[in-house]
């Protein structure tokens, strides 16, 4: 434990990546199993010990330290773990030996709600400040130290010399701490077999368009649907589903699990179903997809209802096929394997697939018209695909192209800000803004629409902080309301009605766009304006 506390505590102060996966390739080089692979399947976020959680960490230390200077601690500190490891009590003396991080897997397993308040605390007893760091990151499952799953899938592949590729094909389908994937990678074993089991294969990916153009013969174009990329899998009569990620998200939508009737991997977007959509006038788009604040109800669910099964139904929109009944097809051209997907249509349910339509469009000029006009809410923009491309994992440059739609802007008013966490945790750096509802010249009120925390550079996130702390009205926790002086131009992909919050309306990855440092407030947009846009 006292290796995987260092490898934590060196990881949070190092910014560079190679730092990083040479750090994490170093510990997985020089650590034995089967510690290294619970480690591993920490950094990845695989692991979870249901018993606990933040709030048991939380309610631990208000009963060791004062709940006011917990709570002020924790607040300026911004991250629970951190804040637990440093004000934990030191015992007048340790009892038993530092456990390995097999044993500490062993033990917080174990436990359940019941018995996690009373066992937990000897454990963190037998650790200094930094295991209990490491400790209360790998319990909780809540790392935030800057480190991806693939970025550690990276390193697994960089310590031994392996393509990361293979690495991830294998990853999905064993289980911590991956003993054959230790004894292929590191000890030149026969690699795991996974032949019967469904798993997940890297997604191929695409580049954004920016000022490059295409020649329309070149590249086939389809529209770039607003759900979650996702790739159904059948081996043997058992399905699965992935989400880009790698993430098996089966149990979220159980709908489709039994509805491929073939072995087959298969790559589309999830969407849920909606009343027929509209797209740019006299182009042909594809309805029957709701926005993705509807698919957005059902993300992140352990249990659906019935009465969520039946009221936002998912269904896929096809993109690709990878391997269709044995045959793998991925290193054929787009143009073969669409060709293998359109005959494929005719075996799958209509009830749960469709096929992505293609955009015809006489050249890029055309192409960029069409792509303007395309305000259907479950659109992005356009997918430009190069026709003779292989399915290949990764982003390979010149052959899938993202075309995203401009996005859409407001005026909005800085009204709350909250601290960050992890490096911003020192900052306020999560900014809740609005729009006038009515003339404010009148008395009319803001009212909140959206939140955003990116979109701005380091230099004037110091600025908005100073600017948080000298214009402050009221504090609320975590929270501090600002005085109305400052605009932001908002950049967000669409607006829907929302009954949470006070304004009845929720944006679509809001971001600041530009500070308007010039701009008097009275002169934001109002929520008129911005309910002009629903197009639910």
């Amino acid at each position: 434990m006292e290796e995987f506390a260092a490898l934590l505590d060196t990881l949070v102060y190092t910014t560079s990546r190679n730092r990083k996966l040479a750090l994490i390739a170093d510990y997985l080089r020089e650590t034995p199993d089967p510690d290294r692979g619970w480690a591993l399947a920490a950094l990845t976020g695989e692991l979870d010990f249901p018993a606990v959680k933040s709030s048991t960490i939380r309610n631990l230390m208000k009963d060791r330290v004062d709940p006011v200077l917990w709570t002020l601690s924790r607040d300026f500190v911004g991250d629970t773990a951190e804040t637990a490891s440093l004000l934990w009590p030191e015992p007048e003396r340790r009892e038993g030996n530092v456990p390995s991080v097999s044993q500490v897997v062993e033990m917080l397993g174990a436990l359940n709600r019941n018995t996690a308040p009373k066992e937990l605390p000897a454990l963190l007893d037998r650790l200094d400040a930094n295991g209990r760091f490491a400790l209360i990151k790998l319990a909780t499952g809540g790392m935030r130290i800057g480190i991806s799953a693939r970025l550690a899938k990276t390193a697994f592949a960089q310590a031994f010399d392996v393509s990361v590729d293979e690495v991830e094909e294998y990853w999905h389908a064993l289980q911590a701490p991956y003993p054959e994937l230790f004894a292929w990678g590191a000890d030149g074993g026969d690699p795991p077999d996974v032949s019967n089991r469904p798993r997940f294969r890297p997604f191929m990916l695409a580049h954004p368009l920016e000022d490059t153009e295409v020649d329309v013969a070149d590249y086939a174009a389809e529209w770039k649907w607003d759900g979650i990329r996702i790739q159904l899998v059948r081996v043997g009569g058992e399905s699965r589903l992935y989400s880009r990620s790698g993430d098996d998200i089966s149990a979220t939508f159980p709908e489709l699990l039994d509805v491929l009737p073939m072995d087959a991997v298969v790559d589309g977007e999830l969407l849920v179903r909606g009343a027929q959509q509209g797209g740019p006038e006299n182009e042909k788009t594809q309805g029957g997809a709701a926005s993705f604040n509807a698919l957005q109800q059902r993300l992140g669910r352990k249990t659906v209802s019935k009465k969520m099964l039946a009221e936002a139904p998912a269904f896929v929109r096809l993109y690709d096929v990878l391997i269709v009944e044995g045959e793998d097809l991925r290193e054929q051209a787009w143009t073969t394997r669409r060709a293998a997907l359109e005959a494929l249509m005719p075996r799958l349910p209509d009830t749960h697939f469709d096929l992505s339509s293609l955009v015809d469009a006489r050249d890029f000029e055309h192409l960029a018209e069409i792509r303007e006009g395309a305000r259907d809410d479950a659109i992005e923009g356009l997918m430009l695909k190069r026709r003779d491309s292989p399915y290949i994992a990764g982003r390979k440059v010149g052959l899938w192209y993202k075309w995203k739609r401009d996005p859409l802007l407001i005026d909005a008013v800085l009204m709350y800000a909250q601290r960050g966490s992890g490096k911003r945790s020192s900052f306020y750096s999560d900014y809740t803004f609005g729009c006038w509802d009515g003339d404010p010249d009148t008395g009319a009120e803001l009212l909140p629409v959206g939140k955003a925390y990116s979109g701005f550079t380091d230099a004037e996130l110091k600025k908005l902080d100073r600017l948080v702390r000298q214009t402050t009205l009221n504090r609320f926790g975590p929270v501090r309301e600002v005085e109305r002086t400052l605009v932001f131009e908002v950049a967000f992909d669409s607006v829907h009605t929302s009954k949470r919050h006070k304004s009845g309306l929720a944006m679509r990855f809001p971001r600041i766009h530009r500070i308007r440092w010039d701009k008097p407030v009275h002169e934001a947009d109002r929520i008129e304006s911005l309910r002009a846009l629903i197009r639910d």
